[in-house]
């Protein structure tokens, strides 16, 4: 079995239009979507390797320095599988963008660190 790495994505668009739901309208949401993503875990508990978590504000290092900015990340969870196809289809139907505001998860191989010789 290989590791991937699967990135809850959502545009700041989705967000923003979450925010405007009524209150009720998003906590009922809110509690379905929690419902169904440890539903999600429990269906997949034999797949997944490291739960994750979500992720917070973003910091940007680069030649010029320090600095903030914003990107679509908003979780991350490490699952095993046979391939990367089998690995991106353990979230089909995933309640990240089925009921919360994500628009997508994002799933690439972990690849072993080549050794130094």
């Amino acid at each position: 079995m290989k590791t991937y790495l699967a990135i809850f994505l959502g545009s700041a668009e989705a967000m923003d239009a979450w925010k405007k739901l009524p209150e009720a309208e998003r906590n009922e949401r809110g509690q379905k979507g929690i419902a169904g993503w440890h539903k999600w875990v429990s269906d997949h508990k034999d797949s997944i390797a490291e739960m994750g978590s979500p992720l917070g504000k973003t910091k940007r290092t680069d030649k010029n320095g320090v600095s903030d900015t914003r990107n679509d990340m908003g979780a991350w969870t490490l699952v095993k599988a046979n391939s990367q196809d089998e690995a991106a289809k353990l979230f089909l139907n995933h309640p990240h963008f089925m009921i919360f505001p994500g628009d997508r998860v994002e799933v690439m191989e972990c690849l072993p660190i080549p050794s130094a010789q």
